[in-house]
């Protein structure tokens, strides 16, 4: 598996952070987004997805379920 990059605009640091997030007015209740985020941009990416009411979870890129994406 190649390196898993933050989402952040960029930003290339290694990603250690999975938000999983859904915009239901366009995608499906079982479906899940996903952006990447290194520990810097964490809380802005969790904060920009939550005041949308789009944020669901934040896992370890471990734990990013199958399917997601």
């Amino acid at each position: 598996m190649s390196e898993l990059v933050c989402s952040a605009k960029g930003c290339r640091a290694r990603a250690v952070h999975a938000l999983l997030w859904n915009n239901p007015s366009i995608h499906t209740a079982a479906r899940n987004k996903v952006w990447l985020a290194c520990d810097e941009h964490r809380d802005f990416l969790s904060e920009f997805l939550s005041l949308r009411g789009f944020l669901r979870s934040v896992v370890s890129v471990d734990e990013i379920p199958e399917g997601a994406g």
